[in-house]
């Protein structure tokens, strides 16, 4: 069953009237086809106007939707050969970010991401994806493995931003972050990454420091969430709306300024209405783009990244 959000209510009730139309069929035995097709084609049309037309506000709720794949969903239909590694050999193993080794369409790559669990339980065993301190130097080991390896790293970013517990500080969670974008950045290997559902802040940037990087069309990418903005600026999170409108989180505001290179397409009505296609979808865009960037030296691969992350804002 889908959770339906708030601007889909109109979707929603003439869902609910095509399941009731079958149920009729089925106990009865009239023939409703006719009538049964004529929502489901005004359902399809409404759905993908209404997706069409997504405020920032609304695109923000979809990429937090509780049914929108995680990384375990990518790596079941996009992936092959997942062999997850854990640990960073210093305090602990962080459920937050994962990764391990993979196959992209037969390539070997270094896959890494957050998950962000799709149950309260699994939920909170991987902390709602904010990683912790010991999440980004795995993330750092697996880094330096794939550049020994010769191995391509492909990130998947799904975080609302880092943990911001107490125990996180005391362990170092700034400096954490902060290495682990030194470490992407002299990568001599290619990476690409994709924000495929929220993009917060520095728990975000910490696996984004790619070559490539791509979004969800549905997805989100900020220093801050809109809440955290609005109740900076306007001293209530109900301005959460207004921010972010301002803030251009949208795949495609972020691609008129070029702080994204690529928008993946996701099926009608976002990628939680069909998982399975959403994966296929990023897979090929990661192929295509990776494809691309194994034809250019290490060296260039290290001053290209250099030189797209100093030209943001430029």
């Amino acid at each position: 069953m889908i959770s339906y959000l708030d601007f889909e209510k109109p979707v929603a009730a003439l869902e609910e009237r095509i399941t009731q139309l079958r149920s009729v069929n089925a106990l009865h035995d009239v023939d409703v086809a006719s009538e049964i097709a004529r929502l489901e084609a005004k359902c399809a049309e409404l759905l993908a106007s209404t997706y069409a037309s997504l405020t920032p506000w609304q695109k923000t709720q979809v990429a937090r939707h509780p049914q929108r794949p995680h990384l375990r969903d990518y790596v079941a239909h996009a992936f092959s050969d997942f062999m997850p590694l854990g640990g960073d050999r210093l305090y602990a193993d962080d459920l937050a970010i994962m990764g391990g080794f993979a196959r992209l369409n037969g390539r070997r790559v270094m896959l890494i991401g957050h998950e962000k669990g799709n149950d309260t339980k699994t939920r909170i065993a991987h902390n709602f994806g904010m990683g912790k301190p010991e999440g980004y130097r795995k993330a750092i080991r697996l880094m330096d493995m794939a550049s020994r390896f010769g191995l391509p790293v492909v990130t998947l970013v799904d975080t609302s931003g880092a943990f911001p517990g107490i125990e996180a500080e005391e362990r170092g969670q700034a400096e954490a972050i902060a290495r682990a974008t030194e470490a992407c950045l002299a990568l001599r290997v290619p990476m690409i990454a994709a924000i495929v559902g929220e993009g917060g802040s520095g728990g975000a940037v910490a696996l984004a420091s790619a070559n490539r990087v791509l979004m969800m069309e549905h997805a989100v990418y900020s220093v801050i969430s809109p809440e955290g903005c609005a109740s900076i600026l306007w001293r209530t999170s109900e301005k959460a709306a207004d921010a972010a409108q301002a803030m251009k989180v949208t795949a495609q505001d972020l691609k008129r300024i070029n702080v994204i290179d690529r928008i993946v397409k996701e099926p009608v009505g976002g990628a939680q209405r069909d998982p399975a296609a959403a994966a296929r979808m990023l897979g090929t865009a990661l192929a295509e783009e990776l494809d691309m960037l194994a034809l250019q030296s290490s060296a260039d691969l290290v001053a290209a990244r250099e030189a797209r992350f100093l030209a943001i804002g430029g």
